[in-house]
């Protein structure tokens, strides 16, 4: 199989998010992996595009099965995962994959697939991570402590990852990941 997995994880805030959309939306070569998840649609949301929405029984049945490369419950209430089955058949077809997760799920896929290649994406700076944390000013003193802690134990995840992208300006850490993607597919 010449075409790898990549996963992009990182502390909260760092801008994976955006970072995934621009992958999305420059390089449709890339299979951009689609969560599934529990909740309803939001408005304006698309199923297959945005998320897969599924039923509880169906998200059961993915999980019994062995589809789900990994899977956690959300705020205690909807759950979201990645399923199997369109990661394979993108890697079959020879073309790179990219799932964009938190550290936990990250976590789980190197259990079920360890060939992946695991991305750690970083801020340039504590401090600029501390701006994009707390730059909306919505949050009480309580929260933000416990963000910025969560913060700092994610920080430290980075030695469980193969490569760094540092996150000093979108468009050069989606050129560095994409990079890496078609590089790694060239020299097998």
């Amino acid at each position: 199989m010449s075409a790898r997995l990549f996963v992009l994880a990182g502390p909260t805030a760092v801008g994976k998010g955006t970072v995934a959309a621009a992958v999305r939306e420059q390089h449709p070569e890339i299979y951009l992996s689609v969560s599934a998840t529990t909740r309803p649609p939001r408005p304006g949301e698309v199923d297959g595009v945005h998320y897969h929405f599924v039923s509880a029984e169906e998200f059961d049945r993915l999980v019994a099965e062995g589809q789900m490369l990994e899977w956690a419950v959300v705020h205690g209430v909807h759950r979201y995962g990645t399923p199997r089955g369109p990661v394979d058949q993108a890697l079959a077809a020879d073309r790179p994959a990219l799932l964009e997760i938190d550290l936990q799920g990250a976590r789980q896929v190197r259990e079920s697939m360890p060939e992946a290649v695991f991305v750690f994406l970083k801020p340039p700076s504590w401090e600029e991570l501390v701006r994009r944390l707390v730059g909306r000013g919505t949050e009480t003193e309580e929260e933000r402590e416990r963000r910025l802690a969560t913060a700092r134990h994610e920080l430290a995840a980075e030695a469980e990852f193969d490569v760094t992208i540092v996150n000093r300006e979108v468009h050069a850490a989606v050129e560095e990941l994409v990079s890496l993607m078609v590089d790694s597919v060239h020299h097998q």
